[in-house]
C-alpha cells in the first residue's frame, strides 16, 4: 500500500444524466459504456423529456439493450426531484433511487457516494471492493455482499473513504479501474 498514488476524490455530477449513465454501464466494459454513452450525447439522448419520448428502435440504435430501455424508460418517467435528494438520508436517498425499476443498491449507493459526496456509504456489491478486500486481508474467498457490509461498519463514518482506498488498492493491483 505504501506505492498507492493519491486516492482520487470521483465526485461527479448530480441528477438524471448520472443516473441514466449508470444505467448505461451495468454489465458492461468501461470501454463499451463510454461508446454507449457518447452516442446518447451525441443525439442529446441525457434530460429525462427526450428519453420518455424516444422510442425504443432509436434507443436501441444507440446501443441500449432492450432492457436498459425499459430502465432509461422507467427513470426519465420516474419524476425524481433530485433537489430534494439532497436533504435526505443516505438509506432514503437509496430507499428513493431502488423505487425505479432498473436502479439496485449498488446504483444508488454508489449514486450517494459521488453524485451526493455522501461520507458514510459504501456498496459491498461491487466486485472490486471484494476482491480488493479479499487481497487486503488476505481473505481465503472473495467476501459476500452481506459480509462485506458487515466488515464496512468499522470503518464508519468514513465508509466512502474506505470504498475509495479498496477501489485504488484494486486499481493498483489489477492495472485496470473498477468502475467507469
Amino acid at each position: 500500500m505504501r506505492d498507492m498514488p493519491p486516492l482520487p476524490l470521483r465526485l461527479k455530477p448530480d441528477g438524471f444524466a448520472e443516473l441514466l449513465s449508470a444505467i448505461v454501464s451495468q454489465q458492461v466494459s468501461v470501454a463499451s459504456a463510454n461508446a454507449i454513452w457518447g452516442r446518447l450525447l451525441n443525439a442529446g439522448m441525457t434530460v429525462p423529456e427526450r428519453v420518455a419520448c424516444a422510442r425504443e428502435d432509436d434507443l436501441r440504435a444507440l446501443g441500449l439493450s432492450g432492457q436498459k430501455v425499459r430502465y432509461a424508460h422507467a427513470l426519465a418517467c420516474a419524476e425524481i426531484d433530485y433537489d430534494a435528494l439532497h436533504a435526505k438520508s443516505a438509506s432514503d436517498v437509496v430507499r428513493t433511487l431502488t423505487a425505479v425499476s432498473g436502479i439496485g443498491p449498488w446504483t444508488a449507493e454508489i449514486y450517494v457516494m459521488f453524485s451526493l459526496a455522501r461520507a458514510d456509504v459504501f456498496a459491498p456489491g461491487d466486485l472490486a471492493l471484494q476482491e480488493a478486500a479479499r487481497q487486503l486481508f488476505e481473505l481465503p474467498a472473495r467476501p459476500s455482499e452481506r459480509d462485506l457490509r458487515g466488515m464496512s461498519l468499522a470503518w464508519s463514518p468514513w465508509r466512502s473513504v474506505a470504498a475509495r482506498i479498496l477501489w485504488a488498492y484494486y486499481k493498483n493491483s489489477r492495472q485496470r479501474e473498477g468502475m467507469r
